[in-house]
């Protein structure tokens, strides 16, 4: 089930419309002072405004991802400046969608989104990556640089698998917006941009190289 955080009564009926005709059961909330509440165990994405009239939204994020680590959170925001979709990921964000936008757009994320909650079900034991320092267990989405676990946010740790498992080899960018995101990505790749120097400050600055215009390679040596 999604929950949708978003005081806007008509965009908040008709996302839930749009959501719902897709066969996505949705449950709505105007304030965020309940979010935290409402994103039990049944709740596998959370679409968050961040103008909300009680509680700002990046606030909410920040509790969502302390008491859900796992859990997907997708910003849906007018705020445009980089600033702000910066601040957003920083607060635990997977996602982040300046209003207004194509709704083909905001389907084709959700459903991305949902594929990767139910990819991170049980499955057959595998060997770890590694990389250089990095190790990843990847079933149970724990990652280690040396013998320190890291901190990573749910598409941090996806971001860093997929350049892991190529370790000394380029990845492109539509390649990891691909696996990462979606398969149908049309925008920015400014969020996966914001993921790279966020992986950079927890693994350091020499351990993921940028080729321009091409891609990113995790430098396994």
């Amino acid at each position: 089930m999604i929950l949708l955080v978003e005081d806007d009564d008509a965009i908040a009926s008709g996302l839930v419309r749009v959501l719902e005709s897709q066969g996505l059961p949705v449950r709505r909330l105007a304030r965020g002072a309940g979010a935290v509440a409402a994103a039990d165990a049944g709740i596998e994405l959370v679409i968050l405004d961040l103008g909300l009239p009680d509680i700002d939204g990046i606030e909410v994020c920040r509790r969502l991802r302390r008491t859900r680590p796992e859990l997907a959170i997708f910003i849906l925001s007018a705020r445009d400046q980089e600033l702000d979709i910066v601040a957003g990921l920083d607060a635990g964000a997977d996602d982040y969608l300046v209003k207004p936008f194509r709704l083909s757009e905001l389907l084709a994320r959700v459903r991305a989104h949902l594929r990767r909650v139910a990819e991170r079900a049980p499955a057959e034991e595998e060997e770890p990556l590694r990389g250089g320092s990095v190790t990843i267990d990847v079933a149970a989405r724990r990652a280690w640089s040396a013998d320190e676990e890291l901190a990573l946010r749910p598409k941090e740790f996806d971001l860093l698998a997929v350049l892991v498992e190529d370790a000394g080899r380029v990845v492109t960018r539509e390649r990891i917006m691909r696996e990462v995101w979606n398969t149908e990505w049309l925008g920015s790749t400014k969020t996966l941009d914001t993921h790279i120097l966020s992986l950079r400050g927890k693994l350091g600055t020499d351990t993921i190289t940028t080729l321009r215009g091409i891609g990113y390679r995790f430098e396994a040596g």
